[in-house]
């Protein structure tokens, strides 16, 4: 039997109106003995009809979703829909609020660490609070990501499933978002936020809409353009947001993931938007402390788009440097 959440809100779920406050999670520290962190939480309200959780800041170091949601919050209003719409803009508070990728007080990712734990560490107990408090009232859920500080996105759109056959709700809801790129990755890690709606059989959508830890004006268009669709889509208001089509992709392996072998500075050999063919030349690793060694050649082991980098030039063995996906 799951443990009852040791979180806590002052939102009534139930009530109609609009709420702004925070979950509150027990956190005893040298200066508060009897503390707590405030996740910050709204719901808006409406009659009967769908829900919908909106998620920004999984990952503390990604901000299109932090800063789409908190307009939201103070733009909607109950009057504009017909449902609730429960919205966490920053749902790892420690990370967000440290501009991190994982939170300062457990260094754990929320996004690989569901289903949690009720009596776990401060990001084991929100991924519970989501998984067993908020995932079982909502009919939709949309998670906002964006490459973070170590990588760069084409803006783009996902869910998870079979690229060739893939689940006709949550493609629908895929397009629905209408980024410019939309693209189904295979299933695979248990502990993600999709993973949890998939447990949970709601219907999920990610994203990731830019990355090293920056904004454009391309990336909060596309997210607040795309937050506006899930609402009509999943039918909490009306009239959907104009956009164009999303390109349809897949990543369907390991092999469309390009690694550094080795320490070194990476040269890239392409950009990102590129396609590029199985065994092009991706670029070389050099070992700039060390001159006269020959730098390691990296190639790609698959076709497709670039729809991913990483900017940092320093990597470490086993660091991401690219991926791609190729049209379904």
């Amino acid at each position: 039997m799951t443990k009852p959440t040791r979180l806590a809100t002052e939102i009534d779920f139930a009530k109609d109106g609009k709420q702004v406050g925070y979950v509150r999670i027990p956190h005893s520290s040298n200066i508060s003995a009897y503390g707590w962190l405030g996740v910050p939480i709204a719901q808006i309200k409406n009659g009967s009809g769908p829900t919908v959780l909106l998620m920004g800041g999984n990952h503390g170091d990604e901000y299109e979703g932090q800063i789409g949601l908190a307009k939201l919050i103070r733009k909607l209003q109950p009057k504009d829909i017909q449902g609730r719409v429960i919205i966490l803009p920053m749902t790892n508070f420690p990370a967000a609020m440290a501009g991190h990728r994982v939170s300062p007080l457990d260094n754990l990712n929320l996004n690989r660490t569901f289903p949690g734990n009720a009596d776990g560490t401060p990001t084991e107990m929100i991924a519970h609070y989501v998984e067993t408090v908020l995932l079982p009232m909502c009919n939709g859920v949309l998670d906002l990501h964006s490459g973070g500080r170590t990588l760069h996105y084409l803006p783009s759109a996902l869910i998870v499933g079979n690229a060739k056959s893939p689940e006709p709700k949550a493609l629908a809801a895929l397009k629905a978002f209408a980024a410019p790129i939309g693209y189904i990755t295979a299933a695979g890690d248990s502990r993600t936020l999709l993973a949890a709606c998939a447990r949970a059989g709601v219907t999920a959508v990610g994203t990731e809409l830019g990355g090293t830890g920056q904004v454009t004006t391309e990336t909060i268009r596309v997210a607040e353009a795309g937050i506006a669709n899930m609402l009509a889509h999943y039918g909490v208001t009306e009239k959907p947001a104009t956009a164009p089509g999303t390109r349809l992709m897949g990543v369907v392996g390991q092999g469309d993931y390009l690694y550094a072998p080795t320490r070194g500075w990476f040269e890239p050999h392409f950009d990102l938007g590129d396609t590029v063919s199985q065994g092009q030349v991706a670029g070389q690793v050099h070992f700039l402390d060390e001159p006269l060694r020959e730098p390691v050649t990296l190639h790609f082991e698959a076709a497709g788009l670039v729809i991913c980098r990483r900017p940092p030039v320093p990597v470490e063995r086993g660091d991401c440097i690219a991926h791609l996906a190729a049209d379904v």
